[in-house]
C-alpha cells in the first residue's frame, strides 16, 4: 500500500513537473528585471498625476506624461520568458486596463512583439 502512495506522489510530481506548473513553495515574485519597470512606471505614473494636480501643469505634465508613457511601453514590450514574470506582467497591464489607460496602438505591438522571442 504504501509502495503504490508513493509511486502516486511521484508520479503527480513528474505530470505537474511535464505540465509546466511549478512545485509546491516556487517564488512567484517576478523577477528583478520586470519588477524594476514596474517601480519605474508607478513612479512615473505618480509624478505624472502630481503634475497634473499642479497649478498649471503644462510643459512639466507633458514631459511627465511622456516619461509614464515610456515606462508604460517599457512594461509592454517586456519579454516574459518565466511563468512568474508573465502572470507578473498580465495582472499589472489588466490593471493598467481596468483604468482605461492601457489605449494606444503601440501598447499592444508592444504586447504582441514581446511574444516573439525569435524576431
Amino acid at each position: 500500500m504504501l509502495f503504490h502512495s508513493g509511486s502516486a506522489v511521484v508520479a503527480s510530481t513528474i505530470a505537474a513537473t511535464a505540465l509546466g506548473a511549478e512545485p509546491p513553495g516556487w517564488d512567484k515574485e517576478p523577477s528583478n528585471n520586470l519588477r524594476a519597470l514596474i517601480e519605474a512606471h508607478k513612479a512615473a505614473y505618480a509624478a505624472f498625476d502630481k503634475a497634473l494636480h499642479d497649478i498649471g501643469g503644462g510643459s512639466g505634465s507633458d514631459r511627465a506624461s511622456r516619461e509614464e508613457e515610456r515606462a508604460l511601453l517599457a512594461i509592454c514590450g517586456y519579454a516574459a520568458v518565466m511563468e512568474r514574470d508573465r502572470l507578473a506582467k498580465a495582472r499589472y497591464l489588466l490593471e493598467i486596463e481596468a483604468r482605461g489607460e492601457l489605449d494606444l496602438a503601440e501598447h499592444m505591438q508592444a504586447v504582441l512583439r514581446s511574444t516573439m522571442w525569435n524576431e
